[in-house]
């Protein structure tokens, strides 16, 4: 859903990586450096403001975009540097919900919106694998209504305004909406390559 937009903020990105390149900085420490910032903001300021959380992750997070861009420009695209950028993209997504579960557990008591917290972080990070594990095993799982960018914008917007706007049910409302959206497209993935071993058996029988 978001592809347009990404290729917009590669071209705004594009100045900042190739200053990086020029300066001898590597793709893989961007990644590195850009999953701390977005660690810093969910674990250290979500529990306190959720406000400079999300200004702190939206600043790291398109790091994902600069390092990327960099590995292509240099031509230093790489199978590690490609499970480094997947296993990173986990990381940082789970401490954004820890770090919201942490705001439900110290700054605004609900076990209710603490558990949904961690609902959301345990589907987001199943669908990532079930698509991982699946084109892994050479099926086609490229499906879903949650990819990983949707979740991350919706959840980083939703976040904000609920701060800006004094409305904490934006918030109530993006966690219900992730929670879902994740456990629906876990089961679209499932779905697929379910149908796709059933008829690679079939064709080998």
């Amino acid at each position: 859903m978001l592809e347009p937009l990404r290729a917009f903020f590669t071209k705004v990105i594009s100045p900042i990586a190739n200053l990086l390149i020029r300066m001898g900085v590597s793709p893989d420490a961007v990644t590195f450096v850009g999953t701390l910032g977005v660690c810093a903001g969910a674990l250290v300021f979500f529990p306190q403001k959720l406000l400079t959380g999300v200004l702190v992750i939206t600043a790291f997070v398109f790091s994902d975009l600069i390092d990327g861009h960099m590995a292509r420009t240099t031509g230093r695209v790489s199978k590690f540097g490609a499970f480094w950028d997947s296993t990173l993209d986990r990381v940082a997504d789970g401490a954004i919900f820890i770090g919201l579960a942490l705001y439900f557990a110290w700054e605004e008591p609900s076990r209710l919106y603490l558990v949904l917290s961690l609902v959301c972080l345990l589907m987001g990070s199943v669908t990532s694998y079930a698509r991982s594990r699946g084109e892994t095993l050479g099926f086609s799982v490229k499906v879903g209504i949650a990819e990983r960018a949707d979740r991350l914008v919706a959840i980083l917007v939703m976040t904000g305004f609920s701060a800006i706007f004094d409305l904490p049910v934006l918030l109530y409302i993006a966690l219900w909406a992730l929670a879902l959206a994740s456990t629906i497209t876990v089961g679209q993935r499932v779905w697929v390559v379910r149908k796709q071993a059933i008829a690679e058996a079939s064709t080998t029988i």
